[in-house]
């Protein structure tokens, strides 16, 4: 009779033991959090007047109300030298998806050879907007020069 409770006792432990490692394998993995990243680099020839010194892209979305407050801020930076680029995603979804653009409104302040010297993930304010325009097109100029930096 003690064998047999034994034997019960032994059986149930193995059975926990199988049903708990069964349950840990199925178990899915939590879904990664978007990093909502600005793109390090952008092709000059997929943006407004690729000829230009500089580029100040938008990715924005027409629903998004605080683009529209950016589409007004990155247009008063066009001129001769910058290049001003609304890339919204309802028409250019393509350019959205080719730069793992995950969130909305994001600004890319760009060099003749498209590497991205400034950007900036959700809305910012006009001033430190253009102060990281200055900083990037004459290095020295702003007295905030980490603006729109990642090594800040």
């Amino acid at each position: 009779m003690m064998e047999r409770a034994l034997l019960a006792l032994l059986l149930a432990v193995a059975a926990g033991v199988v049903a708990f490692v069964l349950r840990r394998r199925q178990q899915t993995e939590a879904p990664t959090q978007p990093s909502f990243q600005a793109p390090a680099q952008l092709d000059r020839r997929e943006f407004a007047r690729p000829d230009a010194p500089w580029l100040v892209a938008l990715f924005s979305s027409a629903t998004c109300d605080s683009c529209a407050l950016m589409r007004e801020k990155v247009a008063a930076l066009a001129s001769d030298a910058v290049a001003v680029d609304d890339v919204e995603v309802g028409a250019r979804k393509a350019v959205h998806q080719r730069y793992a653009i995950e969130a909305v409104p994001i600004v890319c302040v760009a060099d003749a050879e498209g590497v991205v010297r400034a950007s900036f993930v959700g809305p910012v304010s006009a001033t430190d907007l253009w102060a990281a325009v200055a900083e990037a097109r004459n290095p020295g100029s702003s007295p905030e020069p980490h603006l729109g930096r990642d090594d800040a």
